[in-house]
Order: structure tokens, then sequence, then C-alpha cells
């Protein structure tokens, strides 16, 4: 069904996608891609699966072009103990792609998973399939989006995913992986807020069917008003990680945003986008052409489908954080080679016993020779060992003397970039209130209370026109976004005597 260059896949024919966490699994099997209701051991199953942002952590590593191929993969990994704090006395699964660049150093995208963790989601799986191909991490699924081009990969996207265990943000850039983030506004967690926001457990499939099916335009009053404030909070979460995004990756802007979730689209999440972020969004469903009898798939599924068909044909630009492969074929392992090369010394020793017995001197002189090879090299061995065991105990010297000077280097620059930043960089708070001043004035805005607090900023704001609230708050983060840490506003109200819209504004600044 599929072209592969390796032979270990040759007899792959059919695909399947599992989600650990919903335990919902399908197979891609003539061309329809169906629920699967058991997972059974079948040699012609390609089999895989995702691990969700939350479970692992990642960094972008870069090195020097000059370092030889061979030695790629170790250094990657010296780097992620490094740079990401790991535990020097745990093992890790670490694994790692390039990013295609023009620049002098080589940049690599580094992903680590623990394996007590793994083990927790997919050893129930490998029970009963005896192996899985591929795990990737959830952000690299957008990659299949691009290869496969049903994206445009010379454009800045955002995605948004809302998961029952993680929702996260991932940004790709012409095509690459740039950055991702779990925020705390899992399905499962909104659920919580809910409940904790009207002070009562609510039916879960009631609360699930309405977020699916009317989302935040429901009719409901009770349920609008606290997914407005819920959502409210995840869109100011999201703002706060395009602006670090923009700032860390010099990004102009942001071209398009998709938003799902993995129980189907949430009507009026676009309005949202557009208040709390001037982004234009799309719901994140694509049409695959494949058949499928349900009215909605989880699109996590399809984007593993997509990736195993990418890998089958090109594994080496994957990320793979998976421990548990498929057991190589019979003529490759060494029990099957062992078994081989005895029936074939038995079947040659009972058809002829003489050529037996001269191959049996012929072998107990090579082993001889061999033996007297295999001392000199261990002799060799051993001082090159001795020699490498003392180089070793220098490096580490040296290790910690540079993580000592390391250190005070960098007590150093902190102590004088704060001295720089509060002799240049220091802002009046007066220059921030007349900025705010002409801006309530430019959105015919009034204020009934301007206070401060340290770096926080709150003001009370009064308009004639929710939307005028709005556009301020819009203007204010992406004009003050370098000079700000957040800006959030509990809710906007409309005073019944007055008839005047009113919102406390609180700024955090830098």
């Amino acid at each position: 069904m599929f072209s592969k260059k390796n032979s270990s896949k040759s007899t792959v024919k059919n695909v399947v996608t599992l989600n650990v966490y919903t335990d919902r699994n399908y197979i891609f099997k003539d061309d329809s891609f169906q629920p699967l209701k058991k997972l059974t051991y079948n040699t012609s199953n390609f089999v895989a699966s995702y691990i969700c942002n939350k479970d692992i952590i990642s960094t972008t590593v870069r090195l020097s072009r000059g370092i030889p191929e061979e030695d790629i993969q170790d250094i990657l990994e010296i780097k992620a103990y490094e740079e990401l704090g790991l535990d020097q006395a745990s093992v890790y699964i670490i694994s790692s792609t390039e990013v295609e660049n023009s620049e002098e150093e080589r940049a690599f995208n580094v992903f680590v998973a623990e394996p007590e963790a793994l083990d927790a989601l997919f050893l129930p799986i490998k029970k009963e399939t005896k192996y899985i191909d591929l795990i990737l991490p959830a952000p690299l699924l957008y990659r299949s989006l691009y290869t496969k081009e049903i994206l445009q990969a010379d454009n800045t996207h955002c995605f948004v995913y809302f998961t029952k265990d993680d929702t996260f943000v991932a940004l790709y850039k012409n095509g690459e992986y740039l950055y991702s983030k779990s925020i705390e506004f899992s399905l499962e967690q909104i659920y919580d807020k809910y409940c904790e926001a009207i002070g009562e457990k609510v039916d879960e499939k009631e609360f699930y069917a309405l977020l699916e099916s009317e989302g935040l335009k429901t009719t409901n009053n009770d349920y609008q008003q606290n997914f407005m404030k819920i959502f409210g909070d995840v869109f100011i979460t999201i703002n706060d990680i395009i602006i670090y995004a923009k700032r860390a990756f010099n990004l102009d802007t942001i071209d398009q945003m998709f938003i799902g979730s993995e129980r189907g689209p949430i009507i009026g999440l676009d309005e949202y986008s557009q208040n709390y972020l001037g982004l234009s969004s799309s719901d994140f469903n694509f049409n695959y052409n494949v058949e499928n009898e349900e009215w909605y798939t989880d699109q996590l599924q399809y984007l593993m489908l997509l990736n195993s068909l990418n890998y089958l044909e090109d594994e080496s630009s994957f990320v793979n954080l998976s421990m548990y492969p498929r057991a190589p074929a019979f003529t490759n392992r060494a029990s099957g080679q062992f078994i081989i090369t005895t029936f074939a010394a038995v079947s040659l020793s009972l058809a002829y016993p003489l050529t037996y017995l001269v191959g049996s001197y012929v072998n107990d002189a090579k082993i001889f020779a061999l033996t007297i090879e295999n001392n000199k090299l261990s002799t060799e061995s051993n001082k090159y060992k001795k020699i490498i065991g003392e180089k070793k105990a220098v490096i580490k010297g040296l290790d910690t003397k540079i993580k000592g000077l390391s250190a005070t280097y960098e007590g150093k620059t902190k102590t004088l970039t704060a001295i720089y930043d509060k002799k240049v960089n220091y802002r009046l708070k007066s220059g921030m209130f007349h900025d705010i001043a002409a801006q309530l004035d430019k959105f015919d805005v009034q204020t009934e209370m301007i206070e401060t607090d340290e770096d926080t900023l709150l003001v009370s704001l009064v308009s004639t026109d929710d939307r005028k609230l709005t556009e301020l708050i819009k203007f204010i983060s992406e004009t003050h976004f370098h000079e700000v840490n957040g800006i959030d506003i509990e809710r906007i109200q409309k005073d019944p005597i007055s008839k005047y819209y009113k919102g406390l504004l609180k700024v955090e600044l830098r």
C-alpha cells in the first residue's frame, strides 16, 4: 500500500492511531478511517500515537556546523541535560529534529520525556499491540499539514487545541515548528472552573453537550456569562504567549489562527480572538478525503494518520519518543540467526561427515588465531580506557571551574543589567499616566479612578459603548506590549441606572 525503504516495515498495510488519553483508537484500512473497537497484535498494522505537550519538555539547541555528524546526537543529549536542568542521575527519552536555516549555526528542536511517564501511558497499549512504532510530541503533529500542502508554508500560524487533559498553543513559521506551551484550560479544567464559578457541580454530559452544540452563543444566560469569563481568561493567557513568542522569535505578525477541540469546533471563539488578540481565526477542521462514518473525528487522529504516512516514506526527519519498537524479522534476530546456523550445521554434519570434520578443524584454527588477536586488542583497549578515564577526570574538574565562573559572570551581568536598566530604561509612572489619559480621550472613554500599587496600574473605565472599551484594551495591548507584563479586565458590565458600561482595567507594568 505504501512505498517503503525499510524492510522491517515492508509488511505494513494498515495504520492504527491511538489516543491513550481518551482510549479512542482508529484504523486506516482500504482508504477508510474508522474507529477501532479492540486492539490486537498484527504485524501488518503500523501503530502510532502522540504524547501531550504537558507531558514533555523541549528546547532549541544551536550547534556549530563544524561538528562531525556522528557526534551530533551525543552533543544534543548533553546540551539537553544542561539547558533543561535534567537530573544527571536519571535516564530520559530524547529525540530531535533539525530546523532548516541558512544561519552560521545549525538549530535543533529537542524533545524530552521521562520513561516512567511513557510507561504509565503506553504500557497498557503495548500489552495489546506488542509494539508502538511512533510516538510524536503533540505540537509536531501539525507539520504534516505543510508537508501534505494542506496549509501554505509561507505564513506564520498559531494553533490552539483543547483536549480533555491538555490545551496547548503551538506556533509555526514557514512550515517549521517554533514554540509551544500548555495552558491551564483543558476541557476538564474548564468544566471544573465552571462548577467553581456557580458553586455547584453540574452534569458533565450536559455541560459538554451544550459546549459542543451552542458554545459561547448559548441562549442559556447562566452558561453564557460564565463561559464569557472563563474564555476571556483563556484568551488573555494566549495573548501573553503570543506577545512572548513575537519578542523571542522576532515575529512581525501572526497571519492566521486555527482553534479546535477534540469534541468539535466551539462556536463563538472567533469573536474572542478578534477582540482579545486582534487576529482572525478559523475552525481547526480539515477535509482529509478519507471515508469516515462519524459526524466529527478528533483532528489529532487525522494528523497522526498523515504523519504516519509521511514516516513510512521517510522517518529521518521525525521526532520519535517510542520505547516500544516492533521486533525485527526472524532472520535479523540473534536467536533466529542462531537457529538457522545451528540447523545448517546439523544438516551439513549429517550429510557430509567428512566435510564437517574438516570444517571443524578450520574453525578451531580460526578461533585460536582470533583469540590471540583479541588478547592484543584487549590490552590496547584497556590502555586507552585508562587514558580516557584520566581525561574525563580533567574535564570534570574544568567543568566545575567553568560552572563556578559562569555563575559569577551571570550574577555580575544581572547586576550590571539591573543598574543600567534603572539608570537608562526606567520610565516615570507619570509618563504612563499621560499616555493612558491620551488613549482614554482618543477612544472617548472616561475614568472614575486611577490607582497604582508598585508596578500595577488600576483604571476604572466608563463608556457609553462596550466596544470602545474593547478597542481601548486592544490598542493598549498592541502598542504597549513591550512595556507591560499583562493586561486584564475581569468583566465589562452595564450600569442599569446610568446605562454606562463599566470595567476595572488592570495593567501590570514591567
